[in-house]
């Protein structure tokens, strides 16, 4: 008799390979799992992308497109729910991890609120010293600000 175990470290998340079914912005996707009849909400977690009515939001939107076209499997590893019942998580449609991608390219911004995690901050400094992505913007607005300047107006 066989038995198949994995070792799995406190705190530690579990992978799971799943197929996107849509992206709605630069950090939320959409994916079928395996065990679910029912596609499920995933956000992004760690990085904040603009919003789609923001400068940079539908380009940001295509470029995780381009990162994980539908259909295309991705690795969840889930680390919870936020507020709004969807799934935090890391990504990796195949080409290493889709946030570190979003930072590299200059598509996201690292979310302070959530992490300082210097490898994040420091491949996000790259992109903008390179003016890559949004940082080729000429006043890029972080997302968490252009969102509470709607909340005031």
């Amino acid at each position: 008799m066989a038995f198949a175990f994995a070792l799995v470290l406190p705190g530690a998340a579990l992978a799971q390979v799943c197929t996107v079914t849509s992206i709605h912005d630069g950090d939320t996707m959409r994916l079928q799992c395996p065990s679910q009849k029912k596609s499920m909400p995933v956000r992004l977690e760690r990085i904040d992308a603009p919003e789609i009515g923001q400068a940079g939001g539908i380009a940001s939107r295509d470029f995780l497109r381009a990162l994980c076209p539908l259909g295309a499997p991705a690795r969840l590893s889930r680390h919870g729910k936020d507020r709004y019942g969807r799934v935090l998580g890391d990504v990796d449609c195949g080409h290493g991890s889709v946030q570190e991608t979003m930072l590299r390219h200059g598509y996201a911004w690292v979310y302070p609120k959530f992490t300082a995690e210097r490898a994040l901050v420091d491949l996000q400094g790259e992109a903008k010293a390179g003016r890559r992505g949004l940082w080729a913007l000429p006043s890029p607005v972080a997302p968490w600000d252009f969102r509470k300047r709607g909340r005031d107006l």
